[in-house]
């Protein structure tokens, strides 16, 4: 015992390590602070932006910015698809890289270069978001939010001068942020004719590039050298406005129009009164439904219920099975708003080609035919309609299938030798010069017809691609069309212009 007391003497336990650890326990245990308060938990909606960064660093663009919607069914869609995706992409792109190679193999004296790998990895790019804008042309804009930080295998092997290298690209990640248009928006599948795609800011790309085993971007100033070169290149090529576009098919030929409908205005009965005085100053719109022209209109007719305008218009047809003309009658005002008196639609494919129809149509309310409004008497107005298709010239089988193609259409039955469809598209304008403002539009005379497109606001390279459409009933021989390219100020002042005039005598071979 007496040796037992001696050991832990020596190293030191004893009645010291016994009171040592009762006070401990009575001090650690049961005394606790009086200063812990509980801590305050803040719902999200009270954090600000930088608090919120700070806990959740990758916050969605969606939830950052309300205008992006969420797409977690196109990045599900994409990890099902990614495995295919690869391999195809992949492919595409040795297609396409072939010919770029065997261009620059001479010029730089290289023997060969094979792809011993190339691969996407197994990451798929993910979408942070996507807006889609909603204009009154036909087409569909989208701005995504594209991040791919991706795990690639591309290995190039490069021999020259009797020497082999490889070249290894890995850790791929790019962050960008396109703008993909669909246009024109046309009524055959795939319902677009192009795809134009531009980067609505620089693009973010980093990458690893190894050769000979050795990283090259861990060279001090190469990394940033090439980071600027990637963003200024790729910039200089597809940095909004400028784009790249991808035909996919012929607008004209998704376009095509099928005949013409000839629509004579004749009269109107028993109007109803809109103004103080009891009576009214009708005037008629019409307008072919799907397209995006402006209607046309009758002129007014003052103080006048039962009125007569015995006016003709055309109408340029392109789907007589899903196109409608619609009609709609209106009560003039000097100030304000016109009064809707009443309306009605005529489907096309309810028409005869090429015989005439005298119709009395009642004027509704609306097309809902469930409204009890509709059965109230709004007056009646007559029309003439006739519509005349496009006859296909008889080719007989000895001419070839490239002659056949280059053959026009003839002109509807009835019209005057050399008469047709004269189609005008205004493309863009560059360079635009204006002294106070540059809101530019395009205005087109022709043959006391009138045609504007839209206004473009701040801009001196303005892009329109809209289309006009005349339809001459001979050829334009010895007619001028004038065009003016006017400047719409964001008030009442003066109109700035720049006009030219356009010969039209060579369009004769055209009809």
């Amino acid at each position: 015992m007496g040796f037992v007391s001696s050991l832990l003497g020596f190293f030191g336990f004893g009645f010291g390590l016994t009171a040592g650890l009762v006070i401990g326990y009575y001090l650690f245990i049961y005394f606790q602070p009086s200063d812990v308060k509980d801590p305050t938990i803040r719902p999200l909606i009270e954090c600000d932006s930088s608090s919120l960064e700070n806990m959740l660093p990758e916050i969605p663009l969606w939830v950052k910015n309300p205008d992006y919607d969420r797409i977690d069914w196109l990045n599900r869609f994409l990890e099902s698809m990614w495995p295919y995706l690869d391999k195809a992409i992949c492919k595409t792109a040795k297609e396409i890289a072939k010919p770029i190679i065997a261009e620059n193999l001479v010029k730089f004296k290289i023997n060969s270069v094979e792809f011993e790998t190339f691969t996407l990895g197994s990451l798929p790019p993910t979408f942070q978001g996507m807006k889609v804008y909603m204009t009154e042309e036909k087409e569909l804009i989208m701005e995504p939010s594209l991040k791919w930080a991706g795990n690639p295998n591309v290995t190039a092997v490069v021999k020259a001068f009797g020497l082999k290298a490889t070249v290894q690209v890995v850790d791929l990640q790019i962050f960008a942020a396109p703008r993909i248009t669909l246009k024109p928006l046309v009524p055959s599948f795939p319902c677009f004719a192009k795809i134009l795609v531009s980067l609505m800011e620089k693009p973010h790309v980093d990458f690893g590039l190894k050769l000979l085993g050795a990283d090259l971007m861990s060279i001090p100033g190469l990394y940033r050298f090439v980071q600027e070169t990637i963003k200024m290149q790729v910039a200089n090529m597809y940095l909004w406005p400028k784009t790249l576009e991808v035909a996919i098919m012929d607008p004209s030929k998704a376009k095509k129009p099928v005949g013409i409908l000839h629509v004579k205005v004749i009269t109107a009965h028993k109007l109803k009164k809109k103004d103080l005085m009891g009576k009214s100053d009708p005037y008629v719109k019409l307008k072919l439904t799907e397209d995006k022209l402006p209607s046309k209109k009758t002129t007014v007719k003052r103080s006048n219920l039962n009125p007569e305008w015995n006016e003709d218009f055309k109408f340029v047809v392109k789907d007589p099975e899903s196109q409608a003309l619609e009609l709609n009658v209106f009560d003039w005002e000097q100030v304000g708003k016109h009064d809707k008196m009443g309306m009605n639609v005529v489907p096309l494919r309810d028409l005869t080609p090429d015989e005439p129809r005298t119709m009395t149509l009642n004027l509704l309310k609306n097309m809902d035919p469930n409204d009890a409004q509709n059965e109230k008497s709004r007056g009646q107005v007559v029309i003439e309609l006739i519509y005349k298709p496009f006859k296909e010239d008889e080719v007989s089988s000895d001419i070839s299938d490239d002659a056949k193609s280059d053959m026009l259409e003839k002109a509807p039955e009835g019209t005057p030798s050399g008469g047709g469809l004269l189609v005008v598209t205004v493309h863009e304008a560059q360079d635009l010069e204006g002294k106070h403002h540059t809101n530019p539009y395009v205005q087109i005379l022709f043959r006391g017809e009138q045609r504007k497109t839209k206004h473009i606001k701040k801009n001196r390279d303005p892009r329109w691609e809209e289309e006009f459409q005349f339809v001459c009933e001979e050829p334009p021989v010895n007619d001028k069309m004038h065009v003016e390219v006017l400047s719409k100020p964001p008030s009442i002042h003066i109109h700035s212009k720049i006009s030219y005039v356009d010969d039209l005598d060579r369009l004769e071979r055209e009809f």
